[in-house]
């Protein structure tokens, strides 16, 4: 059955978990020592997902079709991807480039009514949700809607909102669920396949590799003097204790961030210079460890999957309603889920439960997808 979360952590006593099937009896509720131990409680609930499968799932004798909506920015359609592929393994990505003003009559058509229907309609942005409604209506209605943040309208089957984003009306609203973080396309296999030639390129001769993601400013966190002060400082503590470093900027970097980091260079630190393609992925395979700054959502629950320590690096804070909420997810992940750590030096290891959320929303989706016929 589907779980539900706990929506904050002054809840976490109440951590409500899956129980054995029963008729029209749904949840559990379990003390939060009482679970799998002080931290493993809601992660006993995600790390034990619905049985998806790669290779996409069968409604009847033929293959589920999921189309995906979304801007082509890659936070939102990667979302939506990565939980269509546990239903179709080539969704059908329906992306969009949003004019404004006049230039909207100019916009191509998202579909075409010729087009066989979807099953499945997976959306996330803002900008999406009317057009996943049109999409929705123009099959008569027939799709079941997915919506991977809270919608500015009404219309979706169900939404899956972040435990940071949680508010308390959407407890009585039919198909809201929690999820921790965004969902994505990692999982332990994948890093398990890519971690020998990782390792052979960046640990020839079997050295601890960390792996330093920094993101950009946002209305959160600043990326000002003191933040790149900051990491250049936790870079060089990390080689004074025999660390290979990794860096790797995100599209949201600033020239002036990696500008920072080129300057910390050397045999010890590799730095990705942007003229090259991306090596997060093969970063993120050799490392042994993860140095994660804290304005991302997404770059923390990816490393989580591969079962290695997350610590946050500390910014620049931005005061704010949108820093409230960046603060509550990093708590979450601390203190309620003892998935990360916050970074005071070193990089010790330590052991947690990896999460498994993209493949425990399929889970979800797939029960409604039966029900539904």
């Amino acid at each position: 059955m589907a779980t539900r979360l706990a929506a904050r952590p002054e809840q976490a006593s109440t951590i409500l978990q899956t129980k054995e099937p029963a008729p029209k009896q749904r949840w559990r509720a379990l003390p939060f020592r009482a679970a799998v131990g002080p931290h493993h409680c809601f992660v006993s609930s995600i790390v034990r997902p619905f049985s998806g499968h790669d290779d996409g799932w069968k409604l009847g004798p033929r293959q589920l079709k999921a189309w995906t909506v979304s801007e082509p920015k890659i936070g939102t359609l990667s979302q939506c991807v990565a939980v269509a592929r546990h239903f179709d393994p080539s969704p059908t990505e329906k992306t969009f480039i949003a004019g404004r003003g006049f230039r909207r009559i100019f916009d191509p058509p998202l579909f075409r009514r010729s087009e066989h229907a979807p099953e499945l309609i997976i959306s996330c942005g803002f900008r999406a949700e009317k057009r996943a409604m049109r999409i929705k209506a123009a099959y008569g209605g027939m799709p079941l809607s997915v919506h991977l943040q809270p919608p500015k309208i009404d219309g979706y089957d169900m939404v899956f909102v972040s435990r940071h984003g949680w508010r308390p009306e959407f407890e009585s609203r039919p198909g809201y669920f929690q999820m921790l973080g965004v969902p994505h396309r990692f999982s332990a296999q994948f890093w398990q396949e890519r971690r020998p030639a990782a390792r052979a390129i960046y640990a020839p001769a079997d050295e601890k590799v960390a792996a330093v993601f920094v993101g950009g400013p946002n209305d959160a966190y600043d990326y000002d003097a003191p933040a790149h002060e900051a990491i250049a400082s936790a870079v060089n503590g990390l080689v004074d204790q025999n660390w290979k470093v990794l860096i790797s900027v995100s599209r949201r970097s600033t020239e002036q961030t990696l500008h920072s980091l080129l300057k910390l260079r050397s045999k010890h630190v590799v730095v990705w210079d942007r003229f090259t393609p991306n090596p997060y992925v093969e970063f993120a395979a050799a490392a042994d460890a993860f140095l994660i700054a804290k304005d991302s959502i997404t770059m923390p629950c990816e490393a989580l999957s591969t079962g290695r320590p997350v610590y946050v690096l500390e910014l620049t804070p931005v005061p704010g309603e949108r820093l409230e909420k960046f603060e509550w997810y990093h708590r979450d992940l601390q203190e309620t889920l003892g998935l990360t750590r916050p970074f005071n030096g070193d990089l010790a290891p330590y052991d947690y439960l990896p999460p498994r959320e993209t493949e425990r929303i399929a889970g979800i989706i797939k029960e409604r997808l039966a029900d539904k016929g």
